[in-house]
């Protein structure tokens, strides 16, 4: 798909009319059948984010994600491997679930078993009956072995999970006859290669609980509709009456695949008058939203950024978000700074969000305490945007209405809804195809089955 720009008469829907004009209808967020049903077709079926690969400095690192939204009780290790080989040494993340293959024991954990953890370790030993597994999977040692009947250690590993590795992020299929990865994520991430994400490590996080469906804070995201409204408190006044007068256009959407993004202005960067930001805002340089001063390295300036960012290289431009189907949100912000948002369902209106901010390493106290500012800033706006939409969730529940219109700038929200429906529809289609020849299981298009990622 072409990306275009919005000409001076015409809309963004025209461009894809497959996704069509009509009301969205939105029992996809409140019945707990089709909840169910997601779980399978989408999150056992398509790549996940599971973190990056700075979580993971040497050999032995590990961490834990509890993954609900695969099915109850789903719980993965990732951990980081070292081996020599001719070429000298191999960093190998690999990923596995969670379990002792002796009698189903969750194998890593501390004191309670449903939080996750991270730490380093040689091998992993499990707390029930001590057998031991390395960190390629192995299992290398049996208490009292001698006891057991034909047992072969080399058939009771841990079972991998498939894992790949793109620019920095750590990817997990459950489907090991999924596409890879890259091919997955397609034209928009090959846009992307080559941004310094590896630069970007001073780290801020959030996790939240939602009282809503998954696709609703989704939804929240890839509009910019309600900006002027719902978060005029953070723009300084003449601003935001200016906003909710004229409105919030974006600079452009595009989709390409179950993927999509939308370009915008925005950010200060900084503000034209000094003097209409907050007096905190003028001593950090930083304010609605994120640091004004651009990081001293290579990669961030106009010139330099990647093909996929500003596409369509606006000198108004402020950010981008790239929507990666089925829950991973990458957002860059000029002047050199990026977001990632998770949002894992846990039931038909819950769901855990998460939020990762990123920023080049400060190398002084001002600069910490802007992007100190970025993050509270944040925080805040996403607490607007949660609330509404536990709000939206209370009443789309009752069914009083469940088709809404939505305007040419929540082109996204028909695509994402679309886009889950057509894939728990394959699912069912096939789950009826393979009731009717007497077989319980489906095949895939690919048969890829690798588990591991070089990075």
């Amino acid at each position: 798909m072409a990306f275009f720009k919005k000409p001076d008469v015409g809309s963004w829907t025209e461009n894809w009319p497959e996704l069509g004009t009509a009301p969205v209808n939105y029992n996809d967020s409140i019945d707990p059948e089709h909840y169910l049903l997601e779980q399978q077709a989408i999150f056992r079926k398509t790549w996940l984010k599971v973190g990056r690969v700075e979580q993971l400095p040497k050999r032995g690192s590990y961490f834990t994600r509890e993954m609900p939204s695969a099915g109850p009780g789903t719980s993965v290790i990732i951990v980081k491997d070292v081996t020599d080989g001719p070429d000298g040494k191999t960093e190998t993340v690999r990923a596995f679930y969670n379990m002792c293959r002796h009698r189903g024991n969750k194998l890593v954990w501390n004191d309670f078993p449903g939080e996750e953890v991270s730490g380093v370790c040689r091998q992993f030993t499990c707390k029930y009956h001590a057998w031991r597994y390395g960190l390629n999977g192995d299992l290398t040692f049996v208490q009292q072995e001698g006891e057991f009947f034909d047992l072969d250690k080399n058939d009771y590993g841990l079972v991998p999970v498939r894992c790949e590795v793109w620019e920095g992020f750590i990817f997990i299929n459950f489907d090991d006859a999924a596409a890879p990865l890259t091919e997955y994520l397609g034209d928009f991430a090959t846009g992307l290669e080559g941004y310094p994400f590896h630069e970007m490590t001073e780290h801020y996080a959030y996790r939240s609980e939602i009282n809503a469906n998954w696709k609703l804070f989704i939804d929240a995201f890839t509009e910019f509709y309600h900006a002027p409204i719902l978060h005029m408190k953070q723009a300084e006044k003449e601003e935001a009456e200016k906003l909710a007068k004229f409105g919030f256009e974006a600079l452009a959407y595009d989709i390409k695949g179950d993927h999509s993004m939308v370009s915008s202005w925005g950010g200060m960067s900084p503000p034209k008058d000094i003097n209409m930001v907050k007096p905190i805002e003028q001593i950090l340089h930083s304010g609605l939203f994120g640091p004004w001063d651009r990081p001293d390295i290579k990669g961030i300036l106009p010139d330099e950024l990647p093909p996929a960012i500003n596409p369509g290289r606006h000198k108004t431009w402020g950010t981008d978000s790239f929507e990666f189907f089925p829950n991973f949100t990458l957002l860059f912000w000029a002047p050199g700074w990026y977001l990632t948002y998770n949002y894992w369902p846990t039931a038909v209106d819950k769901h855990i969000f998460e939020a990762d901010l990123y920023f080049v390493p400060p190398k002084n106290l001002r600069e910490r305490l802007s992007q100190e500012l970025a993050a509270v800033t944040f925080k805040e706006y996403a607490f607007q945007d949660a609330n509404t939409l536990e709000a939206t969730q209370t009443q789309i529940g009752t069914r009083v209405v469940t088709d809404f219109p939505l305007c040419d700038q929540e082109i996204l929200l028909r695509h994402l809804h679309m886009t889950a429906h057509q894939y728990v529809d394959r699912y069912k289609a096939g789950l009826e195809h393979s009731a009717a020849n007497g077989n319980g299981t489906t095949t895939g298009k690919h048969a890829t089955t690798r588990d591991e990622a070089h990075v």
